[in-house]
């Protein structure tokens, strides 16, 4: 027997309708690329949405075509991501960190109609026009009088397409499975492969975002999204965020940790939400200028694993540290490290090692761990496996990639992460690392992310990274690659002898490299691939 209630299908434009009515005052601050701040109100905003939604149609945009977007976060990009799933086209996030081959790949995969660019990016697309498909249409995304001198053809002015529309507008129906939003993966092995979000999994994430950090997600908090709405929909927050009441502070492409500093003291801003790259520049700035920005009391922290001594400072200053762990595949976000009350009596040595886990799973995602032999695992935070996952906001296949989408999946329809796990009595999920990034040695297993989490912890360490190369003997041995705090310098010695004190001696690596800069993929993380293919040629010592 069915129920008898009426069912209407999710639609990402209802959020800002809503927050329209329920939160009309909630700020949206952008820095802008033209130099300056701007600043909105999601009352306002729905206007200009419904306005963009107008001239998309007047582009001869339609159901199920590919719009595509090359920005900084800002509120221009927010509007996109509303007006074109508004109208059942589908917003396809393009991420200008990738290389140009990777760059053209997505955009003739996705077979995009039109692309909205930032003025930092004409550049690039000029570069690459010849090579995107020949009917694209280029939309600059600031007003007539910053427009640039640019070889595009048939270029348009993103506010002159504004002017004259409509301010309303009565948004289209359509089924909640509908395609909304397209997301390519950094392509670290092959091609980037890409997600396609429905309207349904999109609301169901935001929503289940919002019920799960109700600290940082409330009306009169701000929010700085330093993950970048051109990867993984910035975690969900610009759709959680109206939902809720909270404002956002948009940081345009000025990352570094002074520009940061300023802008979140300048808010006010309470809860950031970035990788761990981002937050060591803001840490350096913070332990220079002695405080931390006022009303800074929370950083969630994703991407890959935020190191022990920086969860650590961020505590030691007053500041929640939220340790979330996802995937583009997620939507992206599958588990948040605020604890529990009944952790609240823990000592700080103790809370501080819950919050160097993963954090516990959202609602509506499930989790299992698999052994070799592709049984299950028990959850007793001490068995390592494979992480599989399954839910209504996780993919059920690569678009347009039936081979790639084969081999993520195993036989029960489970989604295979690549990640190696464990999962404890209470829910917590550590990753001990990627499949790929493990190293055999004799036949026994090494986490370069523990090894990482130790070396982190030497104040002359400003990042590092552990990668495996060949041995004659034990297949492969550990490489520890560091790159220094500036004017120091760290022995080889220290540093072994260091993990020395947490490991067996099999374990620690056979040598250390020291180089300038730690090279970082299109989503900033480390990238191990660059450093196996720099250091493929390094003979270790006893090799």
């Amino acid at each position: 027997m069915k129920g008898m209630m009426m069912h209407r299908p999710l639609r990402i434009a209802d959020i800002i309708d809503y927050a329209a009515i329920a939160h009309p005052q909630g700020e949206i601050v952008s820095v802008r690329t033209e130099g300056d701040v701007h600043r909105t109100t999601y009352r306002e905003m729905s206007k200009r949405i419904a306005q963009l939604a107008h001239a998309l149609k007047t582009l001869g945009i339609s159901d199920g075509d590919r719009v595509a977007t090359l920005a900084w976060n800002g509120y221009r990009h927010l509007e996109l991501y509303y007006a074109i799933s508004g109208i059942g086209a589908i917003c396809h996030t393009v991420n200008p960190r990738l290389s140009a081959e990777q760059l053209t790949y997505i955009v003739n995969h996705a077979e995009d109609r039109v692309l909205f660019l930032d003025l930092t990016f004409v550049p690039i697309v000029e570069k690459l026009v010849g090579e995107f498909p020949k009917d694209m249409r280029y939309v600059i995304m600031t007003d007539r009088a910053h427009m640039p001198e640019t070889s595009l053809p048939d270029v348009l002015c993103y506010e002159e397409l504004l002017e004259g529309q409509p301010e309303s507008i009565d948004w289209p129906e359509f089924p909640e499975d509908t395609a909304a939003g397209l997301c390519y993966t950094s392509g670290t092995t092959g091609n980037p492969k890409g997600t396609l979000f429905s309207h349904r999994s999109t609301l169901l994430h935001a929503m289940v975002l919002a019920i799960s950090l109700p600290d940082a997600l409330h009306e009169g908090r701000k929010v700085l999204p330093v993950v970048p709405l051109f990867h993984v929909n910035a975690w969900g927050l610009p759709y959680a965020a109206p939902l809720a009441g909270a404002s956002l502070v948009f940081p345009g492409g000025a990352l570094d940790g002074k520009s940061l500093f300023d802008l979140m003291d300048r808010e006010k801003v309470y809860s950031a939400w970035g990788v761990p790259t981002v937050w060591q520049g803001l840490l350096a700035h913070i332990q220079a200028e002695g405080r931390v920005p006022e009303g800074f009391g929370d950083v969630v922290v994703g991407g890959s694993a935020a190191p022990p001594s920086m969860i650590e400072a961020f505590e030691d200053m007053g500041v929640n540290v939220c340790h979330a762990w996802g995937m583009t595949e997620m939507s992206p976000v599958g588990t948040q490290g605020n604890l529990p009350s009944f952790m609240d009596d823990m000592p700080k040595e103790e809370r501080l090692l819950m919050k160097r886990k993963q954090g516990r799973k959202l609602f509506g995602v499930e989790m299992k761990i698999v052994g070799e032999d592709g049984n299950r695992l028990p959850h007793d935070g001490k068995t390592p496996g494979a992480l599989y996952v399954r839910g209504n906001a996780i993919t059920s296949g690569y678009y347009g990639n039936a081979e790639a989408t084969e081999a993520a999946f195993d036989a029960e329809g489970w989604f295979g992460t690549g990640d190696v796990a464990m999962l404890d009595e209470n829910g917590f999920l550590t990753i001990t690392d990627r499949v790929k990034d493990l190293i055999k040695s004799g036949g026994e297993w090494i986490s370069s992310i523990d090894l990482e989490n130790v070396v982190m912890s030497h104040p002359d360490v400003a990042s590092c990274a552990v990668i495996a190369l060949p041995h004659p003997k034990w297949d492969e041995r550990p490489l520890l690659v560091v790159v220094p705090v500036e004017g120091k310098k760290p022995t080889k010695e220290e540093l072994v002898g260091l993990l020395g004190e947490h490991f067996a001696k099999w374990q620690l690596p056979d040598d250390v490299v020291y180089i300038d800069e730690m090279p970082l993929t299109a989503t900033g993380k480390v990238s191990k691939l660059t450093l196996r293919e720099r250091f493929k040629d390094h003979v270790l010592p006893d090799a």
